[in-house]
């Protein structure tokens, strides 16, 4: 796991950059922020903001206080605050937020809950039975 705390665990102001022609497998955790403009296969946490850039890929669960998404994220996002879908941003999974933007062009392609706590779990509801064959 890389990790972008210091040795309290305190959140940082350092920001962990991710560039173009990078590419990481595994968990990703950070006391500071962070940018993404390379890919990323496996799960983001950070104490501070992610920004996941127009060259950025996160194949993923993002876990922020804030986030900004200009790239492509294939994975539920959960921003504490605010969260942002930038013009060229494409979320394909489930949103938990206090507040949501959305950019005109932006894509988005799942579920949303906002307001309360963004740490809540999702629970789809369940579709009714269409077997015939139900005995009573």
């Amino acid at each position: 796991m890389l990790k972008g705390t210091n040795y309290e665990g305190a959140k940082t102001d350092e920001t962990t950059i991710i560039g173009r022609g990078v590419k990481i497998e595994g968990k990703l955790s950070s006391s500071g922020d962070i940018r993404v403009e390379g890919n990323v296969e496996g799960d983001i946490s950070s104490q501070g903001t992610v920004v996941i850039g127009s060259n950025g890929r996160v194949n993923g669960q993002v876990n922020a206080e804030n986030i900004t998404i200009g790239g492509n994220v294939n994975g539920t996002v959960r921003a504490k605050e605010k969260l942002v879908l930038d013009s060229n941003g494409n979320l394909k999974g489930d949103i938990f937020t206090k507040t949501l933007l959305v950019d005109a062009g932006a894509n988005f392609n799942g579920n949303c809950k906002m307001g309360g706590d963004s740490s809540s779990t999702y629970k789809p509801k369940e579709e009714p039975s269409t077997d015939t064959n139900i005995k009573k």
